[in-house]
């Protein structure tokens, strides 16, 4: 029987400053509304010391729970709900109250649809790496409250209790942490060649009726040093989004400003928002709200658009009620801070056989970052792309002891390990796609974070100036 916890705190409007306590324990995660510096989002999850913890690569599943390390051949998804046990009630006023915290990659989907055999990207990026966390700390910025929460199904939780409240009730003292700096800039390993010639190939694919809609990108990698935390900190003032994280995974950091939700399920009411469709925004107000509306009308993104809320709908229809499945929002213009994005919403109300779980599997990997049909989108993505794609597009979240779930699509993605940064943009190309036209989106998508690495690069390059002149 679980022995709930529920302690208020003082309301803090940046809860990064509280993050800063514990960004490096291992397993720190860090479910970011980019509040203060966007408004679409409303709750943060903080979290860190999980009971157990689940590592996925290929066919195998580590379960550590501090003591000892099972290996398991089992379907990752159906482990997790075995590990999560039967649904709790859910507490008043707590989207999350502990249970399964981290990401899903986009190669886990191996498991799932027979794309192609395993590639991983690197001994370090798991398949899947998530936690089962007992305790988290719970930021309302519509009500402005903050409270930690936990179910107590950690025997640990309860000696923590008092330490745990006195670390997370303020922003500890200012942590000296080295600044992450480019000592490489960042390059594409794709040239304008190779990505023509894999654009050229879709085409080709496209009229030979084997797909309608290939969704390609091509990775960026720069060289780093320092404290990726402190990078996410200057990330996220660049580039809020409402989707965001941080995850100090014992292989990798995640960086992730996604804005686009992948699924919530909450009470047996399900929602995705696919994002297919975008502008670049414009420092002058005239020329930003003419591209929003050119995005608003074109014929072309809203065709791109619509073949993926279809696919979602046939997705979400595996373990949704029938007749449940609606669009009660079509064609939104959504403005980020570098980018406007067409936005569609798609609902529906899980069957009685089905769980969140359920609809993660059936939908996994997200249809606005594969294609359509989506198997054979994800053939071909094998086919042209030069790496495995690691995190990037694949989902990161929260599934609750209560069975809530809420998880993004990671894109505006970075991945951090051994002193490299990498990330990825990609773009949907259908049958009417001009070819410089969907390279220049890739740009256009990964605009903030070029920028981001600039800026790092030029502070690096400001700091050893002074450090040479004897000023610094």
């Amino acid at each position: 029987m679980d022995r709930v916890r529920l302690a208020e705190l003082p309301y803090h409007p940046d809860s990064a400053l509280l993050f800063d306590a514990i960004a490096e324990e291992p397993w720190a995660v860090f479910l970011d509304s980019g509040r203060p510096f966007v408004r679409q989002g409303r709750y943060d999850l903080l979290a860190a010391q999980p009971a157990l913890t689940l590592t996925t690569r290929g066919d195998l599943t580590e379960v550590d729970d501090g003591h000892r390390v099972a290996r398991y051949s089992d379907d990752p998804f159906a482990l997790l709900r075995t590990l999560l046990g039967k649904p709790a009630p859910r507490i008043d006023g707590m989207p999350f109250a502990g249970g399964a915290l981290g990401y899903f990659a986009y190669d886990l989907g191996r498991r799932l649809e027979p794309f192609a055999p395993a590639r991983g990207p690197s001994r370090s990026v798991a398949d899947m790496a998530v936690g089962i966390y007992d305790w988290v700390l719970v930021v309302d910025h519509g009500r402005r409250c903050t409270h930690l929460v936990s179910r107590g199904r950690d025997r640990r939780t309860a000696g923590l209790w008092r330490e745990l409240q006195l670390r997370l009730r303020k922003p500890p003292a200012a942590v000296s942490r080295p600044p992450l700096e480019v000592v490489a800039p960042a390059r594409s390993t794709m040239s304008f060649e190779c990505y023509a010639a894999a654009f050229r190939r879709i085409m080709h694919y496209i009229r030979e009726g084997d797909c309608y809609q290939v969704n390609l990108a091509q990775r960026f990698e720069a060289q780093v040093r320092g404290s990726p935390w402190e990078g996410y900190r200057s990330l996220r003032r660049l580039n809020p989004a409402p989707f965001a994280a941080y995850l100090n995974t014992p292989g990798c950091q995640v960086l992730s400003n996604s804005p686009e939700r992948f699924l919530k399920a909450a009470d047996g009411a399900v929602e995705t928002r696919p994002i297919k469709g975008t502008r670049p925004r414009s420092r002058h107000p005239q020329e930003d709200l003419w591209q929003a509306e050119a995005l608003r009308h074109s014929a072309k993104d809203r065709a791109e658009n619509l073949m993926i809320v279809d696919l979602l709908r046939n997705d979400l229809g595996k373990v949704c009620a029938c007749g449940s499945v609606r669009v009660p929002g079509l064609f939104e213009v959504e403005s980020f801070a570098t980018v406007h994005h067409l936005v569609s919403t798609v609902t529906g109300r899980l069957s009685a056989a089905h769980d969140a779980l359920d609809l993660l599997r059936a939908c996994f990997p997200g249809g606005s970052i594969t294609g359509a049909p989506k198997l054979r989108a994800m053939q071909i993505i094998e086919e042209l792309e030069r790496q495995a794609r690691g995190v990037y597009c694949g989902s990161i979240g929260y599934i609750g002891y209560d069975g809530a779930m809420d998880t993004n699509i990671a894109i505006r993605t970075l991945v951090h390990e051994c002193g490299r940064l990498s990330f990825s943009a990609g773009g949907g190309i259908v049958a009417d796609s001009v070819l410089e036209a969907e390279y220049r989106e890739t740009f256009d998508k990964a605009a903030a974070t070029l920028r981001w690495l600039e800026q790092l690069d030029s502070d690096h390059v400001d700091r050893e100036t002074r450090r040479q002149s004897g000023h610094g």
